[in-house]
């Protein structure tokens, strides 16, 4: 009933001033006015009426009225630029976007890119996470933009992670040198660069996350 009542006061919020009905779950609920009927509390709202026992309202708050600012002056406008976000914060977005240890992602974008979004390898992978452009295709992403390539890496990196269970290793070989090559040896492929890789992926994963490390 409280969650009814929580969904129906969502839209009953007025200009004028009233007061706040303290649920005693903790919810605050706004109302116009409140009154005892016959063994229960009778709430106000521009919404209309609401009756609740009296062990469920704890107490009544009155409502602050807090007067609007007047416009900004042209004269006093901000017109600061603000700055963009960086690449470091972009990791930590995909990340909780995508359901990965914000310590991986960073690890890897470390390790393909220092965080650079200019990035090009001499293979043609771009940007942070170092796509390459028929990756990106596929993931419906423009390399080129730093949010994009950030998004469409983690995205990849998870996909990995699931195709093989979850085994790390596994995951990032394939990020490294496809899941052609992993599926082909049945795990990290003999290849020195795509070995290096894992080992340094690995190693700044466990220093970045300690204990928290999978």
């Amino acid at each position: 009933m409280i969650r009814a009542v929580i969904l129906l006061i969502a839209a009953a919020v007025g200009a004028s001033a009233g007061e706040y009905a303290v649920l005693a779950n903790g919810f605050r609920l706004r109302v116009d006015t409140h009154e005892k009927v016959d063994g229960l509390v009778r709430l106000h709202t521009s919404g209309g009426t609401i009756e609740l026992p009296p062990a469920q309202v704890s107490h009544f708050e009155q409502e602050e009225i807090i007067p609007e600012a007047p416009p900004p002056s042209p004269s006093s406008e901000d017109t600061s630029i603000k700055p963009a976000t960086s690449p470091r914060e972009l990791v930590e977005e995909a990340a909780k976007k995508w359901g990965l240890p914000p310590e991986l992602l960073h690890s890897v974008a470390a390790a393909e890119s220092n965080y650079r979004v200019d990035a090009v390898s001499p293979k043609g992978a771009v940007g942070v996470m170092q796509l390459m452009p028929a990756t990106a295709a596929a993931l419906s992403a423009d390399p080129y933009d730093p949010a994009q390539n950030i998004d469409a890496g983690a995205r990849y990196l998870r996909e990995m992670l699931i195709r093989y269970n979850h085994g790390l290793w596994s995951a990032l070989a394939a990020y490294n040198a496809g899941p052609g090559a992993v599926d082909r040896y049945n795990g990290v492929p003999p290849y020195r660069e795509t070995r290096t890789y894992v080992n340094k992926v690995y190693r700044d994963y466990q220093k970045r996350a300690g204990s928290k490390a999978f």
